[in-house]
């Protein structure tokens, strides 16, 4: 899946430019926080940057993996935007989401024929196949597949959330019963779809806490710093917290620590 932005900046500029939802009305904060189970002892800076620098690993094992995953040519996954361009749609009514991809699909800079479509519990997602000039969608074959979604509000709503921003409001789960599960498959599947400016970047753990309405990913970011500089390493908590009783989930972007490493004749290695 190829993603939607390569930058340049460190990821401590990044959380320091992130700005909260604006002033459009979301559900209140849950009045009690969450009783968080103690998470698990970090790993070692080799660790981490053995992780970071292996390129056969991304997420551990048991992570969510998503439903596309196994297309074998190169494919894009793409979710409705409402006309803002800052939060994904979500209608219970198939007529209503397809007229809402059709009329996304047309505004789209690459745009695609009609295929099929197919739902879940979680959202109903429509299948475009799209033409790439030169051969840029794939080598050789200028169509790649395209999906788009639009979510059911029966399981979740994003509206008036901010997607620009790490911490605070991150939308409503309608689904029940809210658990450890589907605290869970949120807090994975939307690991998929957020672009950080970072060269690596990988989950290194994920846990959920006792009470089943809390998860966090570990996470770890490697940035370039120049030619001839080490790479700066940077570890993240980012835990979503959901009131049961509202479904309302907000997340917290908290970083931990940093440190500098390098890749040294292909091995990575801890910087003074």
């Amino acid at each position: 899946m190829r993603p939607a932005a390569i930058l340049t900046i460190s990821l401590s500029s990044f959380l320091a430019s992130c700005g909260g939802g604006g002033s459009a009305e979301v559900p209140a904060p849950p009045a009690n926080v969450p009783v968080t189970q103690a998470a698990p002892s970090l790993p070692s800076d080799l660790d981490i940057i053995a992780k970071l620098y292996d390129p056969n690993y991304s997420v551990p094992e048991g992570f969510f993996v998503d439903e596309r995953a196994g297309t074998a040519q190169s494919y894009t996954v793409h979710h409705v935007l409402d006309p803002s361009g800052a939060w994904e749609r979500c209608s219970d009514d198939f007529a209503q989401a397809a007229a809402w991809e059709d009329e996304d699909n047309a505004s789209r800079s690459v745009s695609g024929y009609y295929v099929g479509s197919v739902e879940n519990e979680r959202y109903f997602e429509f299948v475009r196949e799209l033409s790439y000039d030169d051969d840029v969608g794939n080598v050789g074959d200028p169509t790649s597949p395209g999906f788009a979604r639009v979510f059911k509000c029966s399981h979740l709503s994003r509206e008036n959330v901010d997607r620009s921003a790490l911490s605070g409001y991150a939308g409503t789960l309608n689904a029940r019963p809210i658990d450890a599960d589907t605290v869970a498959g949120f807090a994975e599947y939307f690991w998929q779809f957020s672009f950080f400016p970072q060269r690596h970047r990988k989950v290194l753990d994920t846990w959920s806490s006792t009470s089943g309405d809390e998860h966090t990913l570990l996470l770890g970011f490697a940035s370039t710093q120049g030619t001839g500089q080490c790479d700066l390493i940077e570890l993240v908590e980012w835990t979503f917290a959901a009131d049961t009783a509202t479904g309302r989930v907000d997340g917290d972007f908290r970083l931990v620590r940093s440190f500098r490493a390098e890749l040294s004749d292909g091995s990575p290695r801890l910087c003074d």
